[in-house]
Formats: structure tokens, C-alpha cells, sequence
């Protein structure tokens, strides 16, 4: 069965993780399914936006499974145990670095690199029953793992980041908007309705405008300053101006 499932509905594409039985728990297999995906998005211009969710599982994602993939790691050899370790956590770089804006439906538990993959999306829509845990320090690790503090302070402040890092508390859909964490709550059987609604706002722009948003902001949360965003910002606008110059004047 396949760990992860993929359609496109023209410029839409949801992406499903799809192991129900064991709560989207993150093994090998899906790791591989997960990278494959990355690496077919980041020159397909077929694909705007993606939509990401938990499909039937009770939960969105349980984080890395800890009855396989888990000891499996920790009976590596190190070299090998920081290969898998690198691997896991470049899931969210991917994330980042495709040009598609990636629209996050999380119902039920979030939990470990299932946080990670919700933070690392570009929009979070929750169910009601949403809710989110940085697992990785509640099994005797550091909290600070698959880019959660990086994202996370970035998200929320460092003020509450922080404790959810250190203490590996659940943080519940109602704190999650209240903290500025996610758009949208709503029921779970309208989270993807919502998310198409939203991808279809965004498919209706200029596709390069819209890849080229998804890098400025990216970028700009680690500028240095106000002059390097600014740089960024003028840099993209003056080429989709010139853009669109060039297409009417061929059109002419």
C-alpha cells in the first residue's frame, strides 16, 4: 500500500498520508514515498498549490513510528542513525523548498514530525479536534527537533514556543488560533472544501507571482534587516512586471 497518495484536480494537488492503521506514523517506506514526492514537485509547473492532510487516520500524523522505524534508527550504526536523522528532518526543508504553497488540514492529533510537517506548510486549517505536540522530548530527546525551533518561535513567539518545547504540552486547536498558529477552524469534514476554496483564490493569480511570494516570505524571515526584504520584494516585483510587459507586447 502506499504511504502517501498524490491526484492532481488541475492546478490543485493533494497530497495524503495514508497509513490509517497506524495513525500516519512515519516509517521508512513513507519517508522514501515522502522525498520521491519532494523531488517530483520542485520543477512541475503543472502543480500551483498542494493541499496536505491525514486523510482516514484518526489523527493527522503520530510523528516517526516508534515500533519500526524508531529502533531501527537507534540500532544503526551512527553514521548511519544521523543519515536517517538527516533524511526525516530535510522533510521539512522540502516543504519549504518546492514552489508550490502548501495548504496544511490537520484534524486529531499532530503529533512529533507531524507537527513539524504542519509548521513547515505555508497555511494551517484545523478541525475542532486538532491539536499539537512536540513530542520529542516526552521520549527522553531534545525538544528542539525536526525544525520545531525554528518554526515554532517564528509561528507563535518564543514566549509560548518555548514552553511547548521544553514541556512537550499539547497545544489545542482553540490555542493554536489564539497564538496566530493556524488561519481557520473549522469541521472536519469541510477542512479540504476549505482548503480548495483557498487554492482556487490562489490558482486564480499569476503562477510566477505566486512561487515567487511563497520564496520572498520564506527568505525574508531570515533577512537581515529591512533593506534585504526590501531587495527581495523589488528584485520579484520587477520581474513579474517585466513579465507581464513582455506578454502583452506579444500579444500585440
Amino acid at each position: 500500500m502506499d504511504r502517501i497518495i498524490f491526484r492532481q484536480d488541475g492546478p490543485i494537488g493533494y497530497l495524503t498520508l495514508n497509513r490509517p492503521d497506524k495513525y500516519n506514523a512515519v516509517d521508512k517506506e513513507m519517508l522514501c514515498e515522502f522525498e520521491e514526492f519532494i523531488n517530483a514537485r520542485m520543477y512541475d509547473n503543472s502543480v500551483c498549490v498542494i493541499i496536505l492532510d491525514g486523510g482516514d487516520a484518526k489523527g493527522f500524523c503520530a510523528g516517526l513510528d516508534m515500533q519500526t522505524f524508531g529502533p531501527q534508527i537507534f540500532d544503526m550504526q551512527p553514521v548511519d542513525a544521523y543519515n536517517a536523522q538527516v533524511r526525516l528532518s530535510r522533510m521539512m526543508l522540502g516543504l519549504r523548498k518546492i514552489p508550490q504553497p502548501v495548504i496544511c488540514c490537520v484534524h486529531g492529533a499532530a503529533a512529533g514530525i507531524g507537527f513539524s510537517l504542519a509548521m513547515a506548510s505555508d497555511i494551517r486549517i484545523l478541525a475542532e479536534d486538532a491539536k499539537f505536540c512536540a513530542a520529542y522530548i516526552n521520549i527522553g530527546l531534545g525538544g528542539a527537533d525536526m525544525a520545531a525551533s525554528y518554526f515554532l518561535p517564528r509561528l507563535i513567539g518564543s514566549g509560548r514556543a518555548n514552553e511547548f518545547l521544553l514541556t512537550g504540552n499539547w497545544m489545542n486547536a482553540k490555542e493554536a488560533m489564539n497564538l496566530g498558529f493556524a488561519s481557520r477552524i473549522v469541521q472536519k469534514t469541510e477542512m479540504i472544501e476549505t482548503a480548495t476554496g483557498i487554492a482556487k483564490v490562489m490558482t486564480g493569480k499569476n503562477p510566477l507571482g505566486l512561487r515567487m511570494t511563497k520564496e520572498a516570505i520564506n527568505i525574508n524571515i531570515d533577512a537581515g534587516g529591512l533593506e534585504a526584504c526590501l531587495q527581495m520584494e523589488d528584485r520579484n516585483q520587477m520581474m513579474l512586471a517585466f513579465g507581464l510587459h513582455l506578454n502583452k507586447k506579444k500579444k500585440e
